[in-house]
């Protein structure tokens, strides 16, 4: 049924479906209710009039459907303790698992082709992670006897790369960005992997820009492109970006870009503002966020171009803008 949903949202049927789970949520989520009628604004007719609710409220309170009673599970994002920390309860976790296997799909095909190897050394060390848990079920659905997480080993994740090339595989390496320089600075081959960086540097090392961070890796790991992931704790679904630094979505969520100084303006294209996301697979949280990313749009798709000054550093936000 979750996957009929999902697949089955297409860009004609969107807004009726993101309106629709607006008054859901409405209706059945506590802390969204209370800040849509803030705003007094209980009745939106089109994707700009719906409130998004501010990022910062998943590291205060619990955003839950009422009629759930209990949740399948919980997640929090990085940082360096647990204060602080963005919290998000998952009543239903086969929205979670339905969301990013076909979302995975969308962006790279059967997963089953793939031997997937993860360099996610910190995500590992802090627990309830989002990304490990995505992660791990992907490897898991890949059914190749190689896929695995090196936490930090990466002579062993070349060691599973070239047999998996010698037999003829194809390998997906998910890799936070610090340890993905770590191998780049050692000029290790990994030119026919696809490799997808996330995560930023995690306070390991200096920080660069995307497109600094991009040409290292490309130079060291002999590699022609960097895919990236757009993920965070508050969300179900990811974009992918495939080439350039340009980020796409799967067909049920949606990117708007809001202007700074206006939260209910909206930037068409080419101008920066605030990433506004919709992920219709948060069924039972909130699927209207307002992050404190910095982007654009660009066609059908977006740039990320760093986060609001105030903002806190976590996660993929640590890439700084060009």
């Amino acid at each position: 049924m979750h996957a009929d949903y999902l697949l089955n949202t297409t860009a004609d049927n969107f807004e009726a479906r993101a309106l629709e789970l607006f008054h859901y949520q409405y209706a059945h989520v506590e802390i969204y209710r209370k800040y849509v009628d803030l705003l007094n604004r209980p009745e939106p007719t089109c994707l700009t009039e719906i409130p998004f609710l501010p990022i910062s409220f998943f590291k205060t309170e619990q955003i839950l459907d009422v009629n759930q009673t209990s949740f399948d599970l919980h997640f929090q994002s990085s940082g360096t303790g647990n204060e602080g920390r963005s919290q998000h309860f998952v009543a239903d976790k086969s929205w979670y698992e339905t969301s990013f296997t076909l979302g995975f799909h969308h962006f790279f095909g059967p997963v089953e082709a793939y031997t997937i190897l993860a360099l996610l050394p910190n995500y590992l060390e802090q627990g309830s992670s989002s990304l490990v848990y995505m992660v791990d079920a992907l490897i898991k659905q890949s059914r190749q006897p190689l896929s695995g997480f090196l936490l930090n080993n990466p002579m062993e994740l070349v060691s599973r790369y070239k047999e998996a090339k010698k037999n003829g595989g194809k390998v997906l390496i998910f890799g936070v960005s610090y340890a993905l320089l770590d191998l780049a600075e050692q000029q290790i081959d990994l030119s026919e992997a696809i490799i997808v960086e996330t995560g930023g540097m995690k306070g390991r090392r200096k920080e660069l820009t995307k497109a600094q961070l991009h040409e290292a890796l490309k130079s060291g790991l002999g590699i022609s492109n960097v895919y990236s992931e757009y993920g965070m704790t508050e969300l179900l679904s990811q974009g992918y970006s495939m080439k350039d630094g340009k980020f796409d979505v799967v067909p049920w969520m949606k990117i708007l870009i809001r202007d700074p100084y206006d939260p209910f303006q909206f930037f068409s294209e080419g101008k920066s503002g605030g990433i506004n996301v919709i992920d219709l697979a948060n069924q039972h949280s909130c699927a209207f966020i307002q992050t404190q990313d910095l982007g654009r749009m660009d066609g059908d798709g977006f740039y990320i171009e760093g986060r609001f000054d105030d903002a806190d550093i976590r996660g993929c936000n640590l890439l700084l803008p060009q």
